[in-house]
């Protein structure tokens, strides 16, 4: 990144980069995420993104397109014909959340078909599943007025 940056903003970025990374997804795009969390102004270009975190505009261009995807960032209009110009989208964690909810209803689902197999089945043989069946029953039940109260604010 560059030189001139604050280390706080430096810290920041690769602090959301790893997080991402955590989550399985590539450190790039919690980077480039990061970076337009805190960017001022709030668009940057692709060339913009590049400089400011010491990559390529392919790898910029490539995670820019999963971040539009996981509907965290935007594409926006640009100054300047001809160059990619990104946001972070507001609304985007709510977005992001309503995706991951879907995930865990479809765990839900796959853990209701698999009580239906163990059924008859001991106690201790359904306890793995039972627990999973719960918790993924809980979180379609119980998030989506979480993020309805945050959509509402």
């Amino acid at each position: 990144m560059e030189d001139h940056l604050p280390i706080e903003e430096i810290h920041f970025i690769e602090d959301i980069g790893l997080y991402f990374e955590q989550m399985g997804l590539p450190r790039m795009a919690g980077r480039i995420l990061g970076a337009l969390l805190i960017s001022d102004p709030p668009s940057q270009s692709i060339t913009d993104l590049g400089e400011r975190l010491k990559a390529s505009k392919s790898s910029i261009s490539i995670m820019a397109r999963l971040l539009v995807e996981r509907g965290l960032i935007e594409r926006v209009a640009s100054p300047i014909p001809r160059r990619d110009y990104y946001r972070f989208k507001p609304g985007g964690w709510i977005i992001y959340m309503h995706q991951w909810l879907g995930l865990m209803a479809g765990l839900h689902q796959i853990t209701e078909r698999g009580m239906l197999l163990m059924a008859g089945k001991a106690d201790p043989l359904k306890e793995r599943l039972k627990e999973a069946h719960d918790l993924f029953s809980n979180v379609e039940q119980e998030f989506p007025s979480i993020l309805e109260k945050i959509s509402r604010k």
